[in-house]
């Protein structure tokens, strides 16, 4: 496992050794043991989650005030564009995110530790999505940051408007939300 350091010290990509030849390919997907040598994060993984997106489809920016989620994040079909926003207000990189390119064919994976907003933009013309948490899905702590806030001026890849939810039309402005300690 190769772990490539990001803009924000504690998000994380993860390249996993993969074994391939003319038959295909092997690789161990989360090996915990491994995972807290390589990153020095020790955790426990409560959910897993799935999606599947068509291409355009805009997911984010979401994050909980309470049951904070960190997430392994991963993509088995396609491509897409990861984001990550610091929205801990004690922390240095407070405000700032990264983008990460994460697809089918590169097989990284992305650790976005508890205390970040997160969404993904579909590059591809489906993408298939997968996701560990280190803590349940609380619908009532959930907040979401408007995927295109000035202040963020969030650089999500994409060609034409995204296709978004209900939910992510009305996210707040970044200045209005209400952010973690």
């Amino acid at each position: 496992m190769n772990i490539i350091p990001t803009a924000i010290p504690d998000v994380l990509i993860i390249e996993p050794k993969v074994f391939g030849d003319s038959r295909g390919f092997f690789f161990e997907v989360f090996n915990a043991r491994e995972f807290a040598r390589h990153t020095g994060v020790a955790t426990t993984f409560v959910q897993d989650n799935q999606s599947r997106s068509i291409k355009g489809v805009l997911r984010g920016l979401h994050y909980q005030l309470e049951n904070t989620q960190g997430k392994l994040v991963r993509v088995v079909q396609g491509e897409i564009r990861d984001i990550a926003v610091d929205v801990r207000k004690s922390s240095p990189t407070f405000g700032q995110w990264v983008a990460v390119q994460l697809s089918a064919d590169n097989h990284r994976q992305l650790w976005i530790p508890p205390g970040f907003a997160h969404g993904f933009a579909v590059l591809s013309d489906a993408a298939e999505f997968l996701y560990k948490t280190t803590d349940y899905y609380n619908p009532v702590a959930e907040r979401c940051i408007r995927w295109d806030d000035p202040d963020l001026a969030i650089d999500w890849g994409l060609e034409q408007p995204p296709l978004l939810s209900d939910k992510d039309k009305v996210g707040s402005p970044w200045a209005k939300a209400e952010l973690l300690p």
